[in-house]
């Protein structure tokens, strides 16, 4: 399957190659739906992902099952708390035979980055991951390297393990598009999870042998660019923007979401339409996306977060008031 195998209905054909790659990665990874879905439309929308959970759940399994639906290459950065710029971006090298300085490429060099357990990187090593995902290229004495195309990081922290950690400053997390939360599986879902992992397999490695190539990277980005043009009508532009605005002026929100707020909302909503197979996106994409895209962009007061309120519960109280558009 090439870009060739896009056009003729576009949506239709897009979102059909879109839920085959989904039905792949479900081969390697047994439940996490929401997860899955949210992963592919960051991947879709040409963005980044934050993912919030406790170990074990299956973030390394997910990153690469999706790389090889589309044949993509796929690193993995374990951050430390000694861990160098260099050891992301990469650096030069002296070599002694050529009397010459080569460039040694760093593992941001591929289409599928998961930063493993980002907050426990010294900020200026987190500046230069996320300045890369900004300018997709890295800078080696001066020389400027671009990224492959596409490039998507999916950054992980643990919510529970703080000590020693440092915490992404409001400004660097407005760069991820989502901000997804993974929970533990359900009971039937972990029996099947367990089952699978466990059934004539040696060890604990991730196994995604069963997952097919569909196709190729620059599929991708023909993806990527039909999703880009799914129609959004004025209204729901000014709802997604209502929405953002409104974090703003809620009482015990110190602070509120910026414009990148309402651009999240309404490039995850192109690519959640495409899902749903439709060339246009609908209040119900908008209100779907919004939790995600603003739960990173927005901060309580200390005394909500006394009486235990999250993000989430502000957000949902916003959706709840904010009136969506009926047509």
């Amino acid at each position: 399957m090439s870009t060739t195998d896009i056009p003729a209905d576009p949506i239709a054909k897009a979102a059909s190659v879109v839920n085959q790659m989904r039905a792949e990665i479900g081969k390697a990874m047994v439940g996490q739906n929401d997860v899955v879905e949210q992963v592919l439309a960051v991947l879709l929308a040409g963005g980044h992902a934050l993912v919030e959970g406790v170990p074990g759940l299956g973030k390394t399994l997910l990153v690469k099952a999706l790389a090889k639906t589309f044949d993509g290459q796929f690193s993995r950065i374990q951050f430390t708390p000694d861990l160098m710029p260099s050891d992301v971006t990469g650096h030069a090298l002296y070599d002694q035979q050529s009397g010459q300085f080569r460039i040694r490429k760093g593992p941001v060099f591929t289409h599928l980055l998961l930063a493993d357990e980002i907050n426990r990187a010294p900020a200026k090593t987190q500046a230069a991951l996320l300045e890369v995902m900004q300018e997709a290229q890295v800078t080696i004495e001066g020389q400027a390297m671009p990224l492959s195309p596409p490039f998507m990081t999916l950054a992980t922290q643990n919510p529970i393990e703080l000590e020693g950690t440092y915490p992404l400053p409001e400004a660097q997390l407005d760069r991820f598009l989502l901000k997804i939360l993974i929970k533990y599986p359900q009971e039937q879902e972990e029996q099947a999870l367990v089952k699978q992992v466990t059934t004539g397999q040696v060890g604990d490695t991730l196994d995604v042998s069963a997952v097919a190539t569909l196709v190729k990277p620059q599929t991708v980005q023909a993806l990527q660019k039909i999703v880009s043009g799914v129609l959004v009508d004025d209204k729901v532009h000014e709802y997604a923007v209502r929405i953002a605005r409104k974090t703003r002026e809620w009482p015990g929100v110190a602070m509120g979401a910026g414009p990148r707020g309402g651009i999240a909302i309404i490039r995850a909503s192109r690519a959640m339409a495409l899902l749903a197979g439709r060339g246009f996106v609908t209040p119900s994409e908008v209100k779907k996306v919004a939790p995600a895209c603003l739960r990173h962009r927005i901060a309580l007061a200390p005394e909500l977060e006394i009486e235990g309120q999250k993000p989430d519960d502000i957000l949902s109280a916003i959706l709840e008031k904010v009136d969506a558009p009926r047509t």
